[in-house]
């Protein structure tokens, strides 16, 4: 396949102006779509009702396609071209966004985000796949990667902020038609001045491992999410349980037998790979996870104005974007081992320190500081797991390392949400039921309090409680037990960032010599 004329610039002999132009926005808007409804959370909980997990599941809809889909759209890419993806990529996420605006009901909020989901599923591995493509030297992929790092941030600050924004002074559903309108631009943007790029050299359809990590995936999410919900030991979840287990077993055999695999596990041969590939997935989802435990402290539970929980997104994504004169230069200069370690140790350090604030405490200026640690500690993390991965490839493959560190990285931050959500709000309700249980609130209220628990959770009874003066001697009680199952949430969190720090300061000790042979189409 052949691609359209590029002309030279000081970004890379091979990329585009307008290349870069497209790869950067597409990867803004992904990002858009997947943090937009974090500053929304307390708006979709008074407006929709969601009850049990059907918060989460918010989120998550639009997680779940891109954590399942990454890897089949890197290897759509390599075969028929990156542009045709960034342009179809950007006009579902469009599509998604404008059910998501026009939702009557939460099933339908479900729809629209899953249909922006599969966009984002497109745009995030072919947007740094095409502008890895035109890179011809490590000093210049070190640019770029750092580039698009920090757009993703970008992405991810603006969002809540224009969210709180159209929240205050509008109504969460003109949220998504901003998204709409940002991207139809990017499609028209990649229409107009990408050039396209392709890989096909080997590659085929793998559809039996589509197939099977598609389905392992979405199983092992599904009873992550529902388990607190329907209950840990129920049919539902074991099943699920177990067929993850075994559709995931059947992935990797697929994967050995595959003529032209979807994923290449030879690729995990390679240490620096394969430990950011871990880092990706519990380094991403301690991330995530800190993210949403913070909308939900803030928004449902102490029910402040979202612009509030927009501060505190800018306080966690903003910081890469300052940061990308450093990255750029630490990405060039630093062994990865040491830039993973210490990112991931920052974020440990937030997250432990978030955890003692007192729910009580709804101060902003108690949270800058956490916050910002853990931001700090994102910025680099990002940038380094995204360059430790893709610089020890040869370059033919940079569409599938891409593919792959974007699955990885999404599938942690999919299960940060769900794993925190059915973490802190099990505890919860388990505090919960237990305080009214030693109270000595009348009976009446405790079989009020009771019913409201089993029929919406936790979070059900703490608005309920603020709303319902005949049920306001509830309020102490939900607040506290939420404060302390999202306290949980932090420790989780800071404990997994603080895993992967060990990890990657012990394995990487030494920089990769990253790979520069050139065989893009």
């Amino acid at each position: 396949m052949t691609t359209e004329p590029s002309t030279r610039t000081a970004t890379g002999r091979g990329l585009t102006t307008g290349t870069l132009a497209a790869g950067l926005l597409a990867v803004c808007l992904a990002q858009f779509g997947l943090a937009i409804p974090a500053t929304l959370n307390g708006l979709f909980q008074s407006d929709l009702h969601p009850v049990g997990s059907q918060l989460t599941w918010i989120s998550d809809a639009f997680l779940l396609p891109v954590a399942v889909l990454e890897l089949t759209f890197g290897l759509l890419g390599d075969l028929f071209g990156r542009k045709r993806l960034l342009i179809g990529g950007a006009s579902l996420l469009a599509a998604g966004e404008l059910v998501s605006a026009t939702a009557s009901g939460i099933h339908q909020l479900w729809a629209g985000q899953a249909l922006a989901g599969l966009g984002a599923a497109a745009l995030f591995p072919t947007s740094l796949a095409i502008l890895a493509a035109g890179t011809t030297s490590p000093a210049q992929r070190a640019r770029v990667i750092a580039m698009w790092a920090a757009l993703l941030s970008t992405g991810g600050f603006l969002a809540p902020l224009l969210g709180g924004i159209t929240a205050t002074y509008g109504s969460w559903r003109w949220s998504f038609v901003v998204v709409t309108a940002i991207a139809a631009a990017s499609a028209a943007v990649s229409a107009l001045f990408a050039a396209n790029s392709s890989a096909p050299a080997g590659r085929s359809l793998d559809v039996a491992g589509q197939l099977t990590t598609g389905l392992g995936l979405f199983s092992l999410l599904y009873a992550i999410i529902q388990g607190p919900t329907d209950g840990w030991a129920s049919p539902s979840i074991i099943i699920a349980f177990a067929l993850a287990a075994v559709f995931l077993a059947a992935f990797v055999l697929a994967e050995k037998r595959a003529k032209s695999p979807l994923l290449r596990l030879d690729l995990f041969r390679n240490r620096a790979f394969a430990v950011a590939s871990v880092v990706a997935v519990v380094g991403m989802f301690a991330f995530l996870g800190t993210a949403y435990s913070v909308s939900i402290r803030l928004g449902p539970v102490q029910d402040q104005a979202p612009m509030r929980t927009a501060l505190a997104f800018v306080l966690l994504n903003g910081i890469t974007l300052v940061m990308l004169p450093l990255t750029e230069r630490l990405l060039r200069t630093a062994a990865p081992g040491l830039l993973l370690g210490a990112g991931l140790l920052l974020i440990a350090a937030g997250d432990y320190w978030a955890a003692t604030l007192p729910i009580t405490d709804s101060a902003f200026t108690s949270l800058i500081l956490p916050l910002g640690l853990v931001g700090l500690g994102f910025a680099i993390t990002v940038s380094s797991i995204t360059a430790t991965a893709v610089n020890t490839v040869p370059v033919h493959l940079a569409g599938m390392a891409s593919a792959t560190t974007n699955l990885l990285r999404d599938f942690g931050f999919t299960l940060g949400p769900a794993i925190i959500g059915a973490v802190a709000l099990s505890r919860a309700a388990s505090n919960f039921s237990d305080s009214l249980h030693d109270s000595a609130l009348p009976g009446a209220l405790k079989g009020a309090g009771t019913a409201v628990l089993d029929e919406g959770g936790p979070l059900a009874v703490n608005g309920a409680s603020t709303t319902s003066p005949k049920l306001a001697d509830l309020h102490p009680l939900a607040l506290d037990a939420l404060g302390h199952g999202y306290s949980i949430g932090f420790i989780v969190c800071g404990s997994a960032a603080l895993f992967s720090a060990l990890l990657a300061l012990i394995t990487l000790r030494s920089r990769a010599a990253p790979h520069t042979d050139s065989t893009e189409h």
